[in-house]
């Protein structure tokens, strides 16, 4: 036993270990308090990037980047809707400024350099140009500023600019010289800054004057080829959807005074319908020295006809008188379009709906769910308008399911409130086994709920940047499911306009199914819709140069698809997204193939990637089964995908047991860091982790009072 002493000793070194320790609990409590607060600011960061995940029902879908076994994040790119109502159809032609003649034709002369836009038509180019209105810029002052968001293109007139990018210089802006051009298509952030070098004097149009005028002109140029084709007689019993084929097909061809449109004794293969000018009908006789006229013909005439029937030597001359536009077709083409006036969907839709099969969860159960149903499992991801949780039903605890959970605001600031309605829409009537199924929607004040498929295989992107690039098998396989899921959607009358790998999952059977896109649309037989939506590099070039598209824009997208999981890259890429753009605008022609994509690859590709959209193969009458038939898909058992018989490429090791492990192994590394906070905030809160809040949780029967 010590002395008094020593025991004080220890008393005072126990009083100065706890006065330690309490020391240290302030400052664990208070580093947790920071800890708090820095995870409420990363939560706010989650939602404010616009990152998307490979999940079922996502909206949009990006991959992770840099690093040679990573793949560049790739973002869905919508354009807010344009509608051609009277208002704004008033405000773009009220926008009218006067320019003299020299100002003109600089302008028309950049437009004609630009290879995104040098493709507009004379009427439209000089309809922009109307609308363009001037801007004097400082010296110094900056006429756009990079990290910025753009509206706006601009073309040079006087003075000196300087483009740079992270503080170093591009190149000088000269008089004549366009910048700004991509975000004339879409909401861009600008990666450069322009500032200028001298006091500098610009001419400026905006996204939607442009949009506006593109839209006009197309569907003036639709509506005019249509209408001169309908009033043939021997074509007016062809249906729209036809009539508007035959115009895509017709080609533009201009004559100039005095020239020779036919020649008489020649072969001839080609109808013609005169869209401006005049012709001479003239005829030589065996003894006559001149031709003698029998006839003139003006607009909205037609000639040649009996070659579309067979061949047929020409009995007349035909020749301009004056400047002459003329819409002409060759035989081969229109017999091509005759032959496959109406698709024959019966089948397709017959294959496609086909019953699904659920564990345990009956999908009249699922209708009639409501939120409190369902239990949380565990966070998959953030979307870019909330997250995404793994759920189950209380009472079917080995049935999972992906509940998105959507914040309202984000929806309506970002201005993507028609397109997630729409979305939604389209798939409650969708029920095909290669598209991930929507089962129901609940809505409170702040949120939305939508409970889809779960899917827990991973997505194709992360499958080729385990691989690199996938075997011809494989890729025949996924390809297979791809079309199954277009074909129903076409049959449906719905575009999907966003396919990419990130966009197609595998489901624990290792089958491929699309998910939800808000780019889906409806879209009329016979009409065009002109939304400047998708990824870049999968965009057909119809989209991107605004002359109206439907679902043969689909097949572009799928020749691209097909592309990329041969090789491991898409056939149009750079670090630029315009260079992205006016690369698909040149077309599959300009591309090089690599040597791991085969002869009859390539030849499926090439024939999706037609640059008419009426030309692509699955175009016709025949659809999807055009494809079906293609050499590359020769001796694969069609019948034994839909029966679901087939042994995919690749099976998932998706088990009950492991629903934990597939959240930290299918996902991106981003997604833990979201999982690792989500627990932490529950835990640390007061709410009850894996349970919703049902405060006026209602189901979401309305999606247009949201």
């Amino acid at each position: 036993m010590g002395t008094l002493r020593d025991l004080q000793f220890a008393l005072q070194l126990k009083i100065e270990e706890l006065r330690q320790r309490d020391t240290l609990i302030d400052e664990l409590e208070l580093e947790l308090d920071t800890k708090d607060e820095l995870i409420r600011r990363l939560q706010e960061e989650l939602d404010r990037y616009r990152t998307t995940v490979s999940l079922p029902g996502s909206s949009a879908v990006s991959a992770s980047q840099t690093d040679d076994n990573k793949r560049p994040r790739r973002q869905t790119v919508i354009c807010e809707p344009l509608t051609l109502d009277p208002v704004t159809l008033a405000l773009v032609s009220q926008r009218s400024c006067d320019k003299s003649h020299e100002s003109q034709r600089l302008i028309r002369a950049s437009f004609l350099r630009n290879d995104l836009l040098k493709h507009l038509d004379e009427g439209e180019i000089r309809a922009i140009i109307a609308c363009m209105h001037s801007t004097t810029i400082n010296q110094g002052c900056y006429v756009i500023q990079e990290g910025t968001a753009g509206a706006q293109a601009y073309v040079l007139e006087e003075g000196r600019l300087e483009m740079m990018k992270d503080g170093l210089k591009l190149l000088t802006v000269e008089p004549e010289d366009m910048f700004g051009e991509l975000a004339l298509l879409y909401n861009c952030t600008h990666t450069y800054s322009v500032s200028a070098r001298t006091d500098s004097r610009l001419w400026v149009v905006d996204r939607k004057s442009y949009q506006t005028i593109i839209m006009q002109s197309g569907l003036k140029r639709l509506s005019h080829s249509v209408e001169l084709l309908s009033s043939i007689p021997f074509l007016q019993s062809l249906p729209a959807d036809v009539l508007m084929k035959m115009s895509d097909l017709m080609e533009e061809t201009h004559y100039a005074d005095g020239e020779y449109v036919i020649r008489q004794g020649a072969t001839g293969d080609t109808f013609y319908i005169i869209s401006k000018g005049q012709v001479k009908v003239t005829e030589k006789g065996q003894e006559q020295e001149e031709q003698v006229v029998l006839s003139k013909l003006s607009e909205r005439q037609w000639f040649g006809e009996k070659a579309l029937w067979g061949e047929d030597i020409r009995t007349v001359s035909v020749i301009a008188a004056g400047g002459v536009t003329c819409l002409v077709i060759d035989r081969d083409t229109f017999k091509g379009i005759i032959e496959g006036l109406t698709p024959d969907c019966s089948q397709e839709e017959q294959q496609n709906n086909e019953p699904e099969v659920y564990s345990d969860a009956d999908p009249t159960l699922l209708s009639t769910s409501t939120l409190s149903d369902f239990q949380i499992i565990c966070p998959l991801g953030v979307g870019e308008f909330g997250h995404v949780d793994l759920v189950q039903l209380k009472s079917k605890t080995k049935c999972p399911f992906a509940m998105r959970v959507l914040k309202k605001k984000l929806i309506v600031s970002s201005g993507q409130r028609e397109h997630i309605q729409r979305e939604s829409h389209i798939l409650m009537e969708t029920c095909c086994s290669f598209i991930v199924r929507l089962h129901n929607t609940f809505k409170d004040a702040e949120r939305l709920y939508v409970l889809t498929e779960a899917c827990l295989g991973g997505d194709l992107s992360n499958l080729l940047k385990d691989k690199g690039y996938l075997d011809e098998w494989s890729t025949r396989f996924y390809t297979a499911c791809v079309v199954k899921a277009l074909s129903f959607l076409h049959c449906q009358g719905v575009i999907y306009r966003d396919l990419k790998p990130e966009h197609v999952l595998l489901d624990e059977h290792g089958y491929a199914k699309l998910v939800g896109s808000r780019c889906l649309k409806k879209v009329e037989v016979g009409k065009k819709t002109w939304t400047f939506c998708g990824t870049l590099g999968y965009m057909a070039p119809e989209i991107i140069s605004s002359k109206g598209h439907n679902m043969c824009a689909d097949l572009w997208s799928l020749g691209v698809f097909v592309f990329e999981l041969l090789s491991g890259r898409l056939p149009f890429s750079h670090s630029d997204p315009l260079k992205i753009l006016t690369a698909t605008i040149r077309g599959i022609d300009q591309v090089d193939f690599p040597k791991t994509i085969s002869r009859s690859a390539s030849s499926l590709i090439k024939k999706l990637c037609r640059s008419n959209p009426s030309e692509r193969l699955g175009s016709q009458r025949n659809g999807a089964r055009d494809i079906q038939k293609h050499k590359w898909f020769e001796g694969f058992n069609w019948d034994g995908l839909c029966e679901r018989t087939l042994t995919a490429p690749v099976i998932p090791k998706v088990r009950q047991i492991q629903y934990w492990l597939l959240v930290f192994t299918a996902f991106h590394v981003s997604h833990f860091f979201y999982f690792c906070l989500f627990q932490v905030k529950h835990f640390l809160g007061s709410g009850s982790f894996g349970l919703y809040t049902e405060d006026s949780v209602e189901p979401c029967t309305d999606w247009d009072d949201f």
